[in-house]
């Protein structure tokens, strides 16, 4: 049986991340930082000596572009892959394209806040956390999961919040747990399944 492996990357910064904006399902593409980002992680897990079978994106161009580049890098351009809106960015509604600073103005900052780093608060107009969990996970148990587990070495880069509703379920992670954990742009997170889905082995590339 091959190894079980199933590695996600958040994408790279992106011009919207620099700007400090709410992003969601608004389509920028990578700084010049985060065209970098996006190559480092290609060559770090060609450095670990992996290769891949499959790879699953989001439909918006900043994913695209980091999956893309790791390809490069791995000498890999041309892996089959899936886009899926279901991978997409946590919608943020009438946040989206406002700078962060300017929203706290217009709300108030706790509002702001409970919007950002609450479970199921969403803002006007968008999803909460809970609610991109509920598209995402069931992709990913359902497109992604199966191959992972017949031996397809599988490569996922997509945002912060759809690859938190991957990590919830392989980590065991409660609501609470998964608010409180950052994912860096750029960095690679392997994992290795056992049969039963669950982890056998995990290995952060910061740094």
């Amino acid at each position: 049986m091959s190894e079980r492996l199933l590695v996600l990357v958040r994408h790279g910064q992106s011009e919207w991340n620099l700007k400090n904006l709410f992003t969601g399902w608004k389509d920028p593409d990578l700084t010049e930082l985060g065209v970098k980002e996006a190559k480092e992680a290609g060559r770090k897990l060609k450095a670990q000596g992996l290769v891949f079978d499959v790879a699953y994106t989001s439909v918006l161009t900043r994913a695209q572009h980091t999956l893309d580049l790791i390809l490069a890098e791995l000498g890999q351009e041309g892996l089959p892959t899936s886009k899926d809106l279901a991978l997409n960015e946590r919608d943020y509604g009438d946040l989206s394209g406002l700078n962060k600073d300017d929203a706290r103005k217009k709300w108030g900052e706790e509002q702001v806040l409970i919007w950002r780093r609450s479970y199921d608060v969403p803002p006007p107009g968008g999803e909460s956390l809970k609610d991109t969990l509920a598209r995402a996970l069931p992709y990913y148990v359902q497109e992604i999961l199966p191959g992972v587990l017949n031996g397809k070495r599988t490569l996922v880069a997509a945002h912060g919040n759809s690859l938190r509703a991957l990590i919830m379920v392989l980590e065991k992670l409660s609501p609470e747990g998964i608010l409180k954990r950052e994912l860096a742009t750029g960095v690679p997170i392997i994992y290795r399944l056992n049969a039963d889905s669950t982890v056998a082995s995990k290995l952060d590339l910061a740094g």
